[in-house]
């Protein structure tokens, strides 16, 4: 039970990190935050992902470059030319790498209006940091785990954000239903209610109108993260951008 209890508490804080500070923040540049807030869920989303830490200037470059060019060959992370994820996943990640590390050119348009805390990334992403957050999750199975059966879940927490991505892309652009058949490229809707991926399977929606904060469109649809930034955004810990916002 404390094992399962850990995964999934893992997953969505983890997952709440990436869909609200990394996408829509960072990416997105949904709502504005004081400088105070902005280095607290810097921090949370570098915790919470722990040993698969994903860089914020980096995410928000390659999220920008998949709008641009989505389902086209310069997407990328886009389903449609990889046989199975994993394929996809180890491209993602060379792409990723390059961006991070400068081996890659990046588009003006795309590499500016992030946050950038050199001194925080040199910690989180040293490989040191990386195996002893695996570590500990390794030391709570150990603890916790019943069954042998239950260690075979540990490579969800060393790759939790890919993994997490990896869903997004693949399943988003792949399966489910649109509402916004105008759309050029190949993005879905794959849940009604996004219970799984915190409204990150509305991907159709998304791609519609990329500025957007709730990534629901229908009435039957719910993302359950936006509540979340409206109820931020009444204690003012963000501040929606009006003109972006859409109740």
């Amino acid at each position: 039970m404390a094992v399962m209890i850990f995964l999934i508490l893992h997953w969505y804080l983890s997952l709440f990190g990436q869909t609200f500070y990394l996408h829509r923040y960072s990416a997105h540049k949904m709502f504005t935050m004081s400088p105070f807030w902005e280095k607290y869920f810097y921090i949370f989303t570098w915790v919470t992902q722990g040993s698969s830490y994903l860089n914020a200037r980096a995410y928000a470059i390659l999220h920008r470059m998949h709008h641009a060019y989505s389902d086209t060959e310069k997407d990328p992370h886009t389903p449609h030319f990889f046989k199975e994820v994993f394929t996809m996943m180890i491209h993602t990640k060379n792409v990723y790498n390059g961006v991070l590390h400068g081996t890659m050119e990046v588009e003006k348009r795309f590499d500016k209006n992030f946050p950038v805390y050199p001194k925080i990334d040199k910690i989180a992403d040293h490989t040191a940091t990386r195996l002893f957050f695996a570590g500990l999750y390794i030391l709570f199975y150990i603890n916790f785990a019943t069954a042998w059966w239950m260690y075979l879940l540990l490579p969800i927490h060393f790759l939790i954000g890919p993994i997490q991505g990896a869903i997004v892309n693949w399943a988003g652009h792949k399966y489910g239903y649109r509402n916004f058949p105008g759309e050029k490229d190949h993005s879905k809707n794959t849940l009604f209610i996004d219970f799984l991926m915190l409204g990150e399977l509305f991907q159709n929606n998304h791609h519609h109108a990329g500025a957007r904060p709730n990534f629901a469109a229908k009435w039957w649809e719910i993302d359950p993260v936006y509540p979340i930034i409206k109820l931020f955004n009444k204690l003012g810990i963000i501040k929606l951008i009006p003109l972006k916002y859409t109740s």
